[in-house]
């Protein structure tokens, strides 16, 4: 079964001037997409700046989001690690706090052979009972999750899909003509959502999301509707806005924008920085041309 069909935002962490997490917005921000229709929340994944949370605070800022949310959106917690023990500890934990599923990242820097990958995955499933979506970013990783060991861990009854952000669409394919169609595809690029959903991905994990909740909604529900159309004139219409939200590394544009927006989610945690007058520039034109206020 499917954890959720269409929109998930990767939600931003929202700090406070001291650097600790601003747990006020954190509740509006959840409020904000249950309005706007966000299909699902992905908290303490990349964009929510979690390779910088101790575990005190990704654990409290995942059961806090769990409690805002009260049942009405499901709640994906990241809990992926280059540990494997690490990561059964965060998926258990994130478990106890009542997640409705887990996204997993592939292991990053200590790179291993695609039977450690396959060992990885089956311990953290074989010790939780909730969904878990595999995240595959070579951008990130180093690492481009190779096909086979997808296929293997698609056979395990907890592993329910992957957030595919390499940006080859051909290996989207290959996955689900490997994998099946009920192995669920999101789209981990807001930049191809149509084209990964045209190859049988049932939505995205998304940064644009953070921005225009609503929209990202409707793309994405369009599709799922047979209206492509509508979908395909969405995601034409967000490109050059998205393209500027990557232009430095994530959640660096897309806190700039919504700080902008005037949404005040704060900074960002060390060693990520404020964005450049460059890239500000070129976001802030982005901006105007679909008309929002700046």
């Amino acid at each position: 079964m499917s954890v959720f069909k269409g929109s998930g935002v990767a939600l931003i962490t929202p700090f406070k001037e001291d650097g600790s997490i601003n747990y006020d917005k954190v509740k509006e921000l959840v409020e904000f997409h249950i309005e706007n229709k966000t299909d699902a929340i992905i908290v303490a994944g990349t964009t929510g700046e979690a390779s910088t949370l101790p575990d005190t605070d990704h654990i409290n800022l995942v059961s806090k989001t769990v409690e805002y949310a009260k049942g009405r959106i499901p709640v994906i917690g990241g809990s992926g690690s280059n540990d494997t023990k690490h990561g059964i500890y965060l998926s258990q934990e994130l478990e106890k706090v009542g997640v409705d599923g887990l996204l997993i990242v592939t292991p990053y820097y200590n790179r291993s052979n695609n039977s450690g990958y396959i060992k990885h995955y089956e311990a953290i499933a074989n010790s939780v009972n909730v969904p878990i979506i595999l995240y595959n970013v070579p951008g990130r990783t180093g690492v481009k999750l190779p096909i086979e060991v997808i296929k293997k861990l698609s056979e395990h009854k907890n592993i329910v899909g992957i957030k595919e952000a390499s940006g080859d669409i051909t290996y989207v394919g290959e996955i689900a003509r490997i994998c099946g169609l009920d192995f669920d595809i999101y789209s981990g690029n807001d930049d191809i959502i149509v084209p990964v959903m045209s190859l049988g991905g049932i939505g995205v994990i998304s940064v644009l999301a953070n921005t225009h909740p609503k929209e990202t909604h409707e793309m994405c529900q369009a599709y799922l509707d047979g209206n492509v159309t509508k979908a395909r004139d969405l995601q034409l219409k967000f490109n050059g806005y998205v393209h500027s939200l990557f232009t430095e590394t994530n959640p660096i544009p897309v806190k700039k924008a919504m700080n902008l927006m005037g949404l005040q989610v704060g900074g960002l945690r060390a060693p990520l920085d404020e964005l450049s007058p460059e890239a500000t520039e070129k976001l802030v034109a982005e901006m105007k041309k679909l008309g929002m206020d700046v």
